[in-house]
């Protein structure tokens, strides 16, 4: 059994057992067919994943992991809030007619700032201090930005980094007000994996430990089904992960030159629908 297929399934149980159910409450999000999409949810779950010993993808079944990196380098590459300009279709259903999410995710990241040193955007800001400071406390992103709510067709999910180097390995933590524990909760995991080793190969580091803080980590009404089954499958031993092409400029890096050896997953029947 991976580690994150172990943290997976503890996370899912707890929430099943001892969850609080939201169906007591009007609610956002709904289904296709407009019915009213309910959770059940714990508040605070926190998850450490050791980067060194394992690649944190579950094995249940299938994470995306092209699919992933591919949006983690929209946000953080591209710095985009244009899905014309990303490979898969996740974030049709917050788009304009335009294909613009507003300002949101990568839009906030791009956006530059006068320092002491120069003039960065967030990204920047990152890489440089991780290369000149490595022992700064001070290496943050954020995409909640509250002037530019109301100019998001989303708000962020995965909203904050805080990186921290210590003994020479890149650690961190990343904040999330909201997760679907079904359909996004490893796919995150999975793109700020492989943010760290990218960074970090980058800056001459190690990687070291990702915490993961999900302030309300929620289950679908129509997901439980398909958890209670995934709970059951066979579980494999983690891939492990390997960039063939070692760039030294973070914004040289494509999906092709990162992969998984030995990536074995049980095969998802059916398809997940996602509430809106």
């Amino acid at each position: 059994m991976s580690t994150a297929d172990k943290i997976f399934i503890d996370n899912i149980r707890d929430i099943l057992s001892n969850g609080v159910w939201d169906t007591d409450f009007a609610v956002r999000p709904k289904w296709s067919d407009g019915t009213p999409a309910h959770t059940v949810k714990k508040f605070a779950i926190v998850n450490r994943y050791d980067l060194a010993k394992e690649f944190p993808i579950i094995t249940l079944r299938k994470t995306n992991f092209e699919a992933a990196v591919d949006e983690l380098f929209w946000i953080w590459q591209k710095k985009s809030n244009d899905i014309k300009q990303l490979n898969s279709r996740i974030w049709d259903a917050w788009a304009d007619e335009n294909g613009s999410i507003g300002k949101a995710y990568g839009y906030q990241l791009g956006i530059k700032h006068e320092y002491k040193e120069g003039l960065f955007d967030q990204v920047d800001r990152v890489l440089y201090d991780l290369s000149h400071n490595p022992n700064s406390r001070r290496m943050i992103t954020n995409m909640y930005v509250h002037a530019d709510l109301s100019a998001m067709n989303l708000y962020p999910c995965a909203y904050s980094m805080t990186f921290n180097v210590s003994g020479g390995r890149l650690c961190g933590v990343l904040n999330q007000r909201s997760q679907d524990m079904l359909t996004a909760n490893n796919w995150n995991v999975v793109q700020y994996a492989v943010l760290f080793h990218l960074f970090a190969s980058v800056s001459n580091l190690e990687v070291g430990e990702l915490v993961h803080v999900i302030a309300d980590a929620h289950i679908y009404d129509r997901h439980i089904p398909i958890l209670e089954g995934l709970l059951d499958n066979v579980q494999f031993d983690a891939p492990s992960f390997n960039i063939r092409n070692k760039r030294e400029n973070f914004y040289d890096y494509k999906v092709e030159d990162l992969e998984l050896k030995g990536y074995e997953f049980t095969p998802l029947k059916g398809k997940i629908e996602v509430a809106v």
